[in-house]
């Protein structure tokens, strides 16, 4: 997540340069064909090419909405986690008259959280921080979990046994939850807790296993890939017919022009062919780098920061004092 105001206009360009050189070279080719060599029937119909612009400009806007609501939903779910972890952690001191028992619930509380982020983490095929333009970038910000393996961050919150058992697990986070919901029968059976507090407790067990699977979801299901597609191959066949339909449209300018640019016009089919596409291609790459929550690109829901901050509140809760820092952004970036 980008923590600044804004991005510079420069780390935008750089980050989008190389949709600028492709079109730059795709314009190019048709204006040199057009005004040195004569092909003059090479220029097609404006009216084509506005159609189309518009047809990919609905299909850009519908890719960018779906793409911001899978983002917001992502940040939602999160921000659910987060409230529900400060009841959970209020519970557990109130609920429980045996800080041991309270302290073992929280930290492994910590662990959920932890495996749940790693796993959010790990790379799908269709995710796009592997690509060129995102892979890059990285440089600038941390991803905290590719930083240290899950089992250095298991062991602290979970017992030597707890963690040779989960790293055994495929879905750990799940398996953590599970032993939440044991420890809380436990305590139900030797009648630490009475029914009305053992219900409240299974309740938010049940809510973070929710929560877990609205992030599994947008994780493991992606943008539908026949939408993705047909909205790169619209805007790939938008960018190559532009300047072939403005072509013609800045020849008539000549007939109105004198001195050193009369005949020479269509040149500026090359930058202003570049400026359509850019917006085109740039507003196609956001929505990309959009799509995908958790993948750790620089537009990221924070959930790193965020299990921090769920960590420090709660062991806020059972009195600690050494407390362990706040995540602090990077370039503004924070994962």
């Amino acid at each position: 997540m980008h923590s600044g105001k804004a991005y510079k206009f420069s780390e935008f360009l750089i980050w989008t340069r190389r949709n600028i050189y492709k079109t730059l070279i795709i314009s190019i080719f048709p204006v040199v064909l057009y005004q040195i060599v004569g092909l003059k029937w090479l220029a097609i119909p404006w009216t084509v090419v506005a159609l189309l612009g518009t047809a990919t400009a609905f299909l850009v806007g519908f890719k960018n909405t779906q793409t911001y609501n899978r983002t917001w939903e992502a940040r939602q779910i999160w921000g659910a986690i987060l409230n529900s972890s400060r009841f959970f952690g209020t519970m557990s001191r109130d609920f429980i008259n045996n800080p041991g028992i309270t302290k073992e619930l929280v930290y492994r509380h910590f662990a959920w959280l932890t495996a749940l982020r790693y796993a959010m983490r790990d790379s799908r095929v269709w995710e796009t921080s592997g690509n060129a333009y995102n892979e890059e970038y990285k440089e600038y910000y941390i991803i905290p979990e590719k930083e240290t393996p899950l089992e250095t961050e298991l062991e602290k919150y979970l017992s030597a046994a707890e963690l040779k058992y989960i790293l055994t697990t495929k879905n750990k986070a799940t398996q953590i939850m599970s032993l939440q919901s044991k420890t809380i029968k436990g305590l139900f059976t030797n009648k630490e807790i009475d029914s009305n507090q053992y219900v409240e407790m299974q309740r938010m067990i049940k809510d973070f296993y929710d929560q877990q699977g609205k992030s599994e979801r947008i994780k493991n299901f992606p943008y539908p890939r026949q939408f993705a597609t047909i909205n790169s191959f619209f805007i790939k066949l938008f960018c190559i017919l532009l300047p072939f339909g403005m072509l013609k449209e800045f020849d008539k300018i000549n007939e109105t022009m004198n001195g050193l640019m009369k005949g020479n016009m269509v040149w500026l089919v090359i930058p202003f062919s570049v400026l359509i596409s850019w917006v085109y291609t740039s507003l196609e790459q956001v929505g990309e780098s959009t799509e995908n929550p958790f993948e750790g690109s620089a537009n990221d829901v924070p959930i790193s920061q965020m299990s921090r901050t769920i960590e420090i509140d709660m062991r806020e809760m059972l009195g600690e004092t050494d407390l362990p820092p706040a995540l602090q952004p990077k370039n503004n970036i924070i994962l």
